[in-house]
């Protein structure tokens, strides 16, 4: 679709939805409002006072009843990922990315505790974005230059997010995982460079690789437990073989705890 069709109110539907229909309408990007859009939106009006670039802009709801954000110009790092996205550039500034998000949230995080899909965990340090990777940031080349889709916030530790963007940055994934890449020493090491260029000290970093395996248990449970409430799209991606990739992953995760401790964790300060 050219850029005059989008201008003239054309829709255009987005890759990378999920289960909802995300369209782009012009400079802007509609998406269905669900219980905990309202949050969602606050939390992007405070980036927004804080200055904070590389996120959307939070613009109220249209005449369909969808929320309308503004649309960040750049490529989204889909799966499969390209060589751009697998970069080291790529991989360093996604990291200065999460940290400039998180930073910016660290004073408001503790009395926004209410409204998100998911409840507060402690210690409450900043606004988790709850699913940190590359499908969510917006790239320019082999720069991370955005972060979009926030329906997974929730208040809690960094670590949670950092846990996450190790699995899908690094990435901790299983051998036989077809969207990962790189041996354990490779994995290691972008590890080590995703969590350095955040600027994390070496408890920091320890924390974070421990935290991958329980970050992962989480996203098994809620899709089981979604699954079992009667959700049909969870229900087929459990059929389609995902759970089964993610457990094997927490197993290869929790397997290679002390090489993570001996390569990851440091020392090297």
């Amino acid at each position: 679709m050219s850029s005059e069709q989008n201008k003239q109110g054309d829709e255009q539907e987005l890759a990378g939805g999920g289960t909802a229909v995300v369209v782009r309408i012009g400079d802007t990007v509609r998406k269905p409002v669900r219980p905990w859009s309202d949050a969602v939106h606050r939390l992007l009006k405070h980036l927004e006072q804080q200055g904070v670039d590389g996120v959307p802009r939070a613009l109220g709801v249209d005449e369909q009843g969808r929320s309308v954000f503004s649309y960040l110009d750049g490529e989204v790092g889909n799966y499969p990922l390209s060589a751009a996205v697998r970069s080291e550039r790529a991989l360093v500034s996604a990291a200065a990315l999460l940290r400039r998000y998180h930073d910016a949230t660290s004073s408001w995080a503790d009395g926004a505790r209410e409204g998100w899909q998911f409840g507060a965990m402690e210690p409450v340090e900043v606004l988790c974005h709850g699913d940190f990777a590359s499908y969510n940031c917006v790239f320019r080349g082999e720069e991370a230059v955005g972060i979009i889709d926030f329906d997974a916030a929730r208040p809690g530790p960094r670590a949670w997010d950092l846990a996450y963007a190790l699995y899908r940055f690094a990435p901790v994934t299983h051998p036989d995982n077809h969207d990962g890449f790189g041996g354990l020493a490779e994995q290691a090491r972008r590890a080590r460079a995703f969590l350095d260029a955040y600027g994390c000290t070496r408890e920091e970093r320890r924390t974070a690789m421990e935290t991958v395996s329980e970050r992962l248990q989480s996203l098994a449970d809620f899709m089981q437990e979604r699954a079992a409430a009667g959700d049909e799209n969870f229900q087929r991606h459990i059929d389609e073989g995902h759970l089964a990739l993610y457990l094997r992953d927490i197993a290869y995760a929790r397997e290679h705890q002390d090489d993570w401790e001996r390569l990851v964790t440091g020392p090297q300060e």
